[in-house]
């Protein structure tokens, strides 16, 4: 089904497309989940916000904010809601389709820090905490890779003295009794959401 179906009607296609997104239309624009989040006050758009801009058809500001990577998932939102709306899973319904259609915001960090995190479990299974870690602490530059590993030498060598680390895992690291398995499921995985995408846009 292509964008061009949903042209003038931003809140059909975030039902259509968006986890829970037949939620939106139900909020009452009360507040209380931009006041019982604990970033709240941080948003561009916090959550109320951002269902009011979407029933007003403001397309490219909703998908094209940073709002929704704001969300820590910690379902205050959800446990005070009113009307019980599920606004912690309606954000990350938003965030994934706005990566998926390639308008998350340019450096984005936690959308750069989620994909770091998923291109490191998804090789074998398992975090390697170590290539993580440097991974993170590298992701805007050297120098402040090395800036930010310098920082952390403290937390780092503990973390080795109580066998929570081991250099080793540079090597390889650890992983999943059956790796071939979990690749043969995620490669089914990305062939359902690559054919979503392509009837998606009418191919």
């Amino acid at each position: 089904m292509s964008t061009q179906q949903y042209r003038n009607n931003f809140l059909r296609e975030v039902e259509a497309n968006v986890e829970e997104g037949e939620w939106v239309k139900m909020c009452m624009q009360c507040g209380v989940c931009s006041g019982s989040c604990p970033l709240g006050p941080h948003w561009e758009h916090p959550p109320q916000e951002i269902f009011m801009m979407i029933r007003a058809g403001k397309r490219d500001e909703v998908l094209g904010s940073s709002s929704m990577w704001m969300c820590t998932s910690c379902y205050n939102c959800i446990a005070r809601c009113p009307r019980e709306l599920p606004i912690t899973h309606i954000m990350h319904g938003l965030a994934h389709y706005a990566k998926r259609l390639g308008l998350v915001p340019k450096n984005q960090p936690t959308q750069k820090f989620a994909q770091l995190f998923w291109d490191n479990l998804s090789k074998k299974g398992r975090v390697n905490e170590l290539k993580l870690g440097l991974s993170l602490y590298f992701m805007n530059g050297f120098s402040e890779g090395v800036k930010t590993s310098l920082k952390m030498q403290k937390i780092g060598l503990g973390m080795y003295k109580t066998k929570r680390m081991s250099p080793l895992e540079m090597l390889g690291g650890h992983g999943c009794k059956d790796s071939k398995g979990l690749q043969a499921i995620l490669k089914k995985a990305r062939e359902i959401e690559e054919a979503k995408v392509a009837k998606f846009q009418g191919d």
